[in-house]
């Protein structure tokens, strides 16, 4: 039983991105799939849906066909299909929970007070803001980025209409 259903699991993915597939298609897998954390590129199939996305996340950017196709990610969560748009602080990847940042370690030892340690020593993906206190790393007590319920940045994340 449970080689079927990773047979059929496997074949919902490969079926997501599987060539001349419409969105409609792509919708209807992801359905069935439920869930499933593989990061996939633009799709043009998704065009309309994924121009109305970016919109939404981002209502006063001007929208940019070329700039939407180089940066938007597609996933699956709960049977549906979201979007999310990469840029230089806008990680779409799993974010990053662990609280020793091997990053942030090093940055403070090289600038042992410093108030903020930034993204490019921490990682972008650091779902935590740290500071430097006598050489050592600690977090704030802020967190940069909420989750949803796969590990993802909630607020970079949209559902596809």
């Amino acid at each position: 039983m449970r080689v079927v259903v990773a047979v059929l699991l496997g074949w919902s993915v490969v079926l997501l991105a599987a060539p001349g597939v419409t969105a409609a298609d792509l919708a209807t897998r992801c359905a069935a799939a439920g869930n499933d954390d593989t990061i996939r590129p633009y799709d043009a199939s998704l065009r309309a849906q994924l121009q109305k996305s970016y919109e939404r996340l981002f209502p006063k950017a001007p929208v940019d066909d070329r700039m939407i196709a180089a940066q938007a990610h597609i996933r699956c969560m709960d049977g549906r299909l979201y979007a999310c748009f990469a840029g230089a602080n806008l990680p779409c990847r799993k974010m990053n929970t662990a609280r020793a940042n091997t990053g942030a370690a090093a940055f403070c030892r090289s600038n042992p007070d410093a108030p903020v340690v930034p993204a490019f020593a921490t990682g972008h993906d650091s779902i935590y803001e740290y500071r430097c206190r006598s050489g050592k790393a600690e977090i704030t007590g802020r967190t940069l980025f909420d989750l949803d319920s796969r590990g993802f940045a909630k607020r970079l994340w949209t559902p596809l209409d």
